[in-house]
């Protein structure tokens, strides 16, 4: 059997310590399927004297990350430190520049690094494996550049953050608001004590970037990517999604349209019966549309010590029996800067929930603005009577346009009989399961 690939690993928090204990545990297997055994040969972390429940015995310390990328025995570096710049992006550059393959969970780097470092790492006749920078264990890297490589991709989309899907989640399933379920996430451990990463959209937008860049054969333009959070979602727009047929799910979608390429991150209404909106809990899913293959789900755990590290280790694998792809699945020099489509040119259909005034008129009033940008009404939903106080009402509309809508509901909000600001939400047709109709239940 040939020599062991050598290998440095920056990082041994969660992941790092995954990866160390996932080579440790299947050592034999590994070696194996790799055709060599994989071999850690040195490590860097903040403290050498914490306890992290892995073997260490004879593997070097390094407390400056960066020489690890100097260091002549090691092959390849394992970058698991994290940050979207710092000492991560620092690492990642003296890799690539010594011609070290870099392997790295670190998605909003990539997103906002990554043609520059894959331009490094093609001058310097190397490589990045970053599969565990999307979705966790599900291999979609993989698949979107190699497996659906013969195929022209529609359309991206998926669930791409757990912690929101988790509070989505249980928030549909027990009537209780964001808040509330917000801090049991962090009891749990699924939200960090500062969840804005997750709840406001970035980390999603970071995955989407990369799979945009690999279904399009572009570079990454997270700058590009129009992001929304779930803060904003109630119980109530919950319940009614759900009489409407839909289930809202925090959801990242690039496709290329007739004014550029479209890439946005917001709560979305989806059908019930579509394969994403099965997907529960702190589990992602993304959906790849290829034009021969048709529609491709992968679906798993998109974060954790155990899918991160496995992710991590597939990518080394692969550099052991030698594979060296293009970053970002095409040369550099073929990547294309795509025209970005704005979100006012969006089309699609809208859910729209008032609080108004109950009195005779209201309703006139409302439909009157629609009509005057061209807006028309697909469902209605008002029930109940609370004269001279609010009741809601709730509509959905046929396609139209984001500029419209948001300056329809722009001129709504001003009315004397609106009491709250108005709440709207995307409402995305997708494929439904099998044997079952497309789009929602309607009223």
């Amino acid at each position: 059997m040939p020599r062991p690939l050598r290998i440095a690993v920056a990082g041994l928090g969660t992941v790092g310590a995954g990866v160390v204990r996932l080579l440790q545990q299947h050592r034999a297997l590994i070696a194996r399927r790799a055709g060599r055994e994989l071999q850690v040969v040195a490590v860097s972390a903040r403290d050498a004297r914490r306890e992290r429940g892995i073997d260490l015995a004879g593997v070097r310390w390094q407390s400056d990350p960066l020489k690890l990328a100097l260091d002549p025995e090691v092959e390849v570096v394992c970058e698991l430190i994290g940050g979207e710049d710092g000492i991560a992006l620092a690492l990642a550059r003296a890799a690539l520049a010594a011609g070290k393959p870099l392997v790295t969970a670190n998605k909003a780097m990539l997103a906002v690094h990554g043609a520059e470092l894959a331009a490094l790492a093609e001058e310097r006749g190397t490589t990045i494996g970053f599969e565990a920078a999307v979705a966790g264990g599900i291999p979609v890297i993989k698949a979107l550049r190699e497996g659906l490589a013969a195929n022209g991709i529609r359309r991206v989309y998926g669930i791409l953050n757990g912690t929101c899907n988790y509070i989505l989640t249980q928030m549909r399933e027990s009537g209780r608001p964001f808040s509330e379920v917000l801090e049991e996430a962090q009891r749990l451990g699924y939200a960090e004590a500062d969840p804005a990463t997750d709840i406001d959209g970035y980390d999603a937008a970071h995955k989407l970037a990369l799979l945009a860049a690999l279904a399009f054969g572009g570079r990454p333009r997270f700058d590009a990517i129009h992001i929304e959070g779930i803060r904003q979602v109630t119980p109530e727009d919950i319940r009614y999604a759900e009489e409407l047929g839909y289930r809202i799910k925090l959801l990242g979608v690039a496709r290329m349209t007739a004014a550029g390429l479209e890439q946005r991150l917001h709560p979305a209404m989806v059908p019930a019966q579509a394969p994403i909106a099965q997907v529960e809990g702190v589990f992602n899913g993304v959906v790849v549309d290829g034009d021969f293959v048709g529609s491709t789900v992968y679906e798993g755990r998109g974060a954790g010590a155990g899918p991160t590290a496995s992710a991590v280790v597939a990518d080394l694998i692969d550099l052991a029996r030698g594979r060296r792809l293009p970053v970002f699945g095409v040369p550099c020099s073929a990547l294309a800067d795509h025209p970005v489509a704005p979100m006012a040119a969006h089309v699609g259909c809208y859910y729209i929930r008032l609080q108004v005034v109950d009195r005779p008129g209201v309703m006139a009033e409302i439909a009157a603005v629609l009509r005057d940008h061209a807006i028309s009404i697909e469902s209605l939903i008002q029930r109940g009577r609370n004269p001279g106080r609010g009741v809601p009402i709730v509509l959905t509309s046929h396609e139209t346009t984001e500029e419209a809508m948001v300056r329809a509901l722009a001129q709504i909000g001003r009315l004397p009989s609106v009491l709250e600001e108005p709440r709207m939400i995307r409402i995305e047709p997708l494929e439904a399961g099998p044997g079952q109709p497309e789009g929602g239940r309607r009223p």
